[in-house]
């Protein structure tokens, strides 16, 4: 019964997080509240070799209610047709900019390098950073301001609804909202002055860009591999910020098969704890104990039935706010926590051995 009762506690904890998170957390979605379109909007799109990508982000772009933008996007030294597709664009249209990207400098992530040279030749009021594989409702922008003015907050995030197409792709990306929906109640990221509520996503970030440059900007944080965190928390410090789940306004595909997401998801879990790499190991093996071996027990003691069922209220509960298969999630739940441990493993190892690269480039 004690082990029973030092598994039960914190899956319950756990569940308790989830339900107020199914209740609370924010959504980003569209208002009847009238705004003024006067602002310029600078929309910046740093990218490598994103053929497959740009086309279909520019159109969700250029098609925004909000129509007071300009649109650069920086070719961060791409080795495919990124240049001619984006240039094509350009031709079409005004308000839209092509970039050179300038060689990587030392001390630089490759990513951290092509947003700073964005943020220098924006023009807008605002600075939205958006992935190339980020879709966007036509009313996303537009929504994300409209939030922004409403809530006064100075930078406003969103973890967009993901498209997980390939079996792969369902075996790991789930994670990051299981990891983020389980732990974290996503509302105080904006309610609470704690610095401990912190959550962030680079794949779309608002910025008011006077505080963007306040706190140094991505200059700040050159050599972070999840630099969407360091500069929420650098943020937080002096203002308040906001982040969101996507619902059916923001959306994107991480990753194409099961190798990319394993090694897209290997190169930020480690650093994005930013702990002694046995503690983090240690964190990762509790969890993978308390939300699948334990479940294990059920066998040979009902009791364990209770964390069970916990663990499925988890799983549906999450899956409904990340517009995810219920059903899949609670069948796959155990292999995602296996490779959800191999991943911190990996993470570990390519982080300190130096092996970790994402596009070509060592992290």
């Amino acid at each position: 019964m004690i082990i029973f009762f030092l598994i039960l506690i914190p899956v319950l904890i756990s569940v308790i997080i989830v339900i107020y998170n199914f209740i609370t957390a924010p959504v980003i979605k569209n208002s009847n509240m009238k705004i003024d379109d006067s602002a310029l909007i600078s929309v910046l799109i740093p990218a490598r070799n994103e053929e497959k990508n740009i086309n279909s982000c520019l159109n969700f772009i250029l098609a925004q209610d909000y129509k007071n933008i300009e649109v650069l996007v920086l070719d961060d030294q791409s080795t495919d047709q990124t240049k001619e597709i984006v240039n094509s664009f350009c031709k079409k249209h005004k308000n839209t900019f092509y970039l050179e990207g300038e060689s990587l400098p030392p001390n630089w992530t490759g990513k951290n390098w092509a947003c700073h040279q964005l943020s220098l030749k924006a023009k807008g009021k605002y600075l939205l950073f958006v992935d190339a594989d980020v879709e966007l409702a036509l009313n996303a922008i537009s929504s994300a301001v409209k939030i922004m003015l409403s809530t006064k907050t100075k930078m406003l995030s969103v973890f967009p609804t993901q498209r997980i197409i390939s079996f792969g792709e369902r075996l790991i990306v789930p994670l990051m909202n299981w990891l983020l929906l389980s732990f974290l109640p996503l509302r105080k990221v904006f309610s609470s002055n704690n610095k401990s509520f912190i959550a962030a996503n680079g794949q779309f970030m608002l910025w008011d860009k006077e505080t963007y440059f306040s706190i140094g900007g991505h200059k700040q944080v050159a050599d972070a591999v999840v630099e969407d965190m360091e500069l929420a928390k650098k943020a937080k410090q002096h203002n308040k910020i906001i982040t969101l789940l996507g619902g059916n306004i923001i959306f994107c595909r991480m990753y194409n098969s099961f190798l990319d997401a394993f090694k897209g998801f290997s190169k930020n879990f480690y650093p994005g704890f930013k702990l002694n790499p046995l503690i983090f190991i240690g964190l990762i093996l509790f969890l993978f104990f308390l939300f699948t071996v334990s479940s294990v027990f059920a066998f040979t003691d009902s009791n364990f039935l209770i964390v069970v069922m916990l663990i499925v209220i988890n799983r549906i509960l999450i899956s409904q706010m990340s517009h995810q298969n219920p059903f899949l999630n609670v069948f796959l739940h155990p292999i995602q926590m296996i490779l959800m441990l191999l991943i911190g493993i990996n993470s570990v190892a390519s982080t300190k051995l130096g092996y970790a690269k994402w596009k070509g480039r060592r992290l």
